[in-house]
């Protein structure tokens, strides 16, 4: 989903990094992701995220309707 795939697509982006994993376009998998769409460009590229951290937020109302079990822990 689209927080694996800005994080994959984040190590991908640094320099010496020569053997990233498979960044595809959301579409490819998911008919909506929990995250913006990732789109690969005409040229085969893709934009990184530059929000904070892995640059991307999940969309939290999708994350809910697609959530199946929440577990808590106290301390």
């Amino acid at each position: 989903m689209g927080v694996g795939r800005a994080a994959n697509l984040a190590l991908a982006s640094l320099p010496g990094f020569t053997l990233p994993g498979d960044i595809s376009a959301s579409a490819r998998y998911f008919k909506s992701d929990i995250t913006r769409p990732f789109v690969v460009d005409a040229d085969g590229t893709m934009a990184v995220p530059d929000g904070p951290g892995i640059g991307v937020t999940p969309d939290h109302e999708r994350l809910a309707a697609t959530t199946s079990r929440v577990e808590r822990f106290e301390r």
